[in-house]
């Protein structure tokens, strides 16, 4: 299994136009699940710190495969994301690796659910 992580910084003149791309960002991606094969996992986070060098949101995934995630590039749906936030963000960060046996949010999970 593949994890995929991207982070982004947003454009805005004020902390209220920041939130409101962050906003659009978040709202964007979570609208690819269920669409893309091979995608297990969709997670967007925005940032609450408000530390000057903090990323603005944060998409953390996890694909069956590295043909999954290759794939998911150039998905239709992950294309219209791309266009519709078109040059929304200033800065952009990937982090992509291959997860250990048995560590996915969905094992994670499994486990909490279980010692609760």
């Amino acid at each position: 299994m593949i994890r995929h992580i991207v982070m982004w910084r947003v454009k805005g003149d004020s902390p209220a136009e920041r939130l409101a791309a962050s906003n659009l960002v978040k709202t964007s991606f979570e609208g690819l699940r269920g669409c893309i094969p091979g995608m297990r996992h969709l997670e967007v986070g925005l940032d609450s710190s408000q530390v000057d060098y903090a990323c603005d949101a944060v998409l953390i995934t996890e694909f069956d495969s590295q043909e999954a995630l290759e794939a998911y590039a150039s998905h239709p749906e992950h294309l219209r994301v791309r266009h519709e936030l078109g040059d929304l963000r200033t800065a952009r960060f990937q982090v992509d690796y291959q997860l250990e046996a048995g560590l996915s949010f969905e094992s994670t999970a499994e486990l909490s659910n279980a010692k609760a």
